[in-house]
């Protein structure tokens, strides 16, 4: 399975997975000072929610689209690992999109209506509770804190199967630095607003580093038969490289 194809392909997956929560993140900063603006009470979070709903809930698909794409980059970037950890690569791949499409996915399909809710007196504390429990539950457990962890587990499978195979040692590193940010997302529940930067930091390197993966997975040359060069073979069997 290790084609110039499912290189070209997941390489294109991985890129549009980064392009499209680089311009989702950015978009929501500017229109609704996400993700900041999660700290504050369901009351506060639901005005600022209607100033530009409708954009906001856009650009909170595209998220869901870039989340959800992390599945099949797991799945060609497992088959280019092979063997176990390929398996694990695929299976951590699908597990990290599935929870982050889940968490993202309340801002689509039901803040719009608690949003209206929360307007009407008779509705308005019930909307705030039912705000809660999926901000809660969807967003902080799922969506991010398993999220936060799947996707640091999934980046160092990867990094340790196929780019140091395959992409300059700085590409590792990145790799490396990045899901330990990432990670450090895992504590925001217990009151740390550090661990909010460093986790935002995490993400605007892990982009940066599928981005740079992508790259090296789409420029890989091919043999006559349409595999992969020989490149990520030699570098995986040179210690220097390890």
């Amino acid at each position: 399975m290790n084609t110039i194809a499912t290189r070209r392909l997941t390489a294109a997956t991985m890129a549009s997975a980064a392009i499209l929560a680089g311009a989702g993140f950015t978009a929501l900063g500017s229109i609704f000072n996400y993700p900041k603006i999660l700290q504050s009470p369901a009351a506060g979070i639901l005005a600022a929610y209607r100033q530009h709903g409708t954009a906001i809930s856009a650009w909170f698909l595209v998220l869901v689209l870039s989340a959800a794409l992390l599945g099949p980059a797991g799945v060609g970037l497992g088959r280019l690992a092979g063997g176990r950890t390929g398996k694990w690569i695929a299976a951590t791949g699908i597990a990290a999109a599935l929870v982050q499409v889940t968490g993202l996915s309340r801002w689509v399909l039901f803040v719009p209506g608690l949003s209206d809710d929360a307007l009407i007196p008779a509705h308005r504390q019930d909307a705030y509770h039912r705000f809660q429990l999926l901000h809660t539950w969807l967003g902080t457990v799922i969506g991010e804190t398993i999220g936060y962890a799947l996707t640091a587990v999934f980046t160092v499978l990867v990094v340790r199967a196929v780019t140091r195979a395959s992409a300059p040692r700085w590409m590792a590193y990145l790799g490396y630095a990045a899901a330990a940010l990432i990670a450090t997302g895992v504590v925001v529940p217990l009151g740390l607003d550090i661990a909010r930067l460093t986790n935002f930091a995490g993400y605007v390197g892990w982009c940066a580093w599928l981005v740079a993966m992508a790259i090296v997975l789409w420029r890989t040359k091919p043999h006559a038969d349409g595999t992969a060069s020989a490149t990520a073979t030699t570098r995986h069997r040179n210690p220097a490289h390890s």
